[in-house]
């Protein structure tokens, strides 16, 4: 009879494509995963892999079996977990946006963790992009992402968590001539701006449009911190998505300025697999959001209200 072990390295092996990328993953030698799957496919009385030079795909045999497995392994967790004290425990890797580290997940993060002292979650910090493919090939358990520009596989979720507004930022002290109109500032001020090849740099793309400006781009970034410090060094202007943990409103060195063209969000939410085996834990997050998010949204409008009161032009905010 398989051990879960093996199963855990079958279902590594058809993620990954090799034996050796799956030995990696799991903590074995290509060797010793290659004998796992020969010991599976005899107890199975099946060939489970295509068995090119250096790859390995999945045939018919093995694509019928792997959502039972899958499910098999992840009714094995959910027994581990069970058999404890009730709360959440084990080892959970996720991916998240530095920028969501900032803002409204972390303070999911550390109440989920405040309540399961027993749980260890490892997170790495990237581009949502990237994300997504480590989450399909369960590198990660989940990530969270900004919403994915393009249609997802069928094997993969993504569930809304919280939104974010794009706003325009300002240095109080610039290195160069600030006009006093928000469009003229996006016009002829030097422009700092997130990668356009980036969903978040897809959604600031969208606002400069919806602006209908033409921006002077001076430097192209791909982490909003960095660039929110620059403008605090007065090297420019940019369109931000407004982190929920920044205090804006105390910040001495920059301004929070309304888009001048409306309301454009950037909506930040979940990535996970349909079928894993950290759905408690993903649950868990995504309840914390559905239970909590009308009692913090509440708190938070005021504080964005006041910081957002007066006339349009920048020459108030400066």
């Amino acid at each position: 009879m398989p051990s879960i072990r093996t199963l855990k390295t079958f279902l590594a092996v058809a993620r990954h494509g090799s034996f050796a990328a799956a030995g990696k993953h799991v903590g074995l030698t290509a060797a010793a995963v290659g004998l796992q799957i020969r010991a599976l496919e005899e107890d199975l009385h099946c060939q489970l892999f295509d068995r090119g030079a250096r790859t390995v795909v999945l045939n018919p045999c093995a694509r019928k079996l792997l959502p039972r497995i899958e499910q098999l392994v992840v009714d094995y967790e959910d027994l581990a977990e069970d058999s404890g004290s009730g709360g959440l425990a084990g080892s959970v890797v996720m991916g998240a946006l530095v920028s969501a580290l900032m803002g409204a997940f972390s303070d999911a993060l550390w109440s989920i963790k405040r309540e399961n002292p027993t749980l260890d979650v490892r997170l790495f910090a990237g581009l949502s992009s990237d994300f997504a493919m480590r989450v399909e090939q369960g590198e990660l358990d989940a990530a969270v992402v900004t919403r994915p520009p393009r249609p997802l596989p069928v094997s993969m979720v993504w569930t809304p968590l919280y939104t974010e507004p794009l706003v325009l930022i300002v240095p109080r002290r610039p290195h160069f001539q600030l006009p006093a109109q928000p469009l003229d500032a996006l016009r002829t001020a030097p422009f700092l701006r997130f990668d356009h090849g980036t969903w978040t740099g897809a959604l600031v793309d969208d606002a400069i449009r919806c602006c209908d400006v033409q921006v002077r781009v001076e430097m192209e970034l791909n982490s909003v911190e960095a660039i929110i410090e620059l403008v605090r060094q007065g090297l420019g202007v940019s369109i931000v998505p407004r982190l929920a943990n920044v205090s804006w409103g105390a910040d001495r060195a920059l301004r929070v300025v309304p888009l001048p063209c409306g309301s454009v969000c950037r909506d930040v939410g979940l990535l996970e697999r349909r079928h894993h085996a950290r759905t408690r834990f993903t649950d868990a997050v995504k309840a914390y959001f559905s239970h909590g998010a009308a009692a913090a949204s509440g708190a938070e409008q005021p504080r964005q209200a006041a910081e957002r009161a007066g006339p349009a032009a920048l020459r108030q905010n400066l």
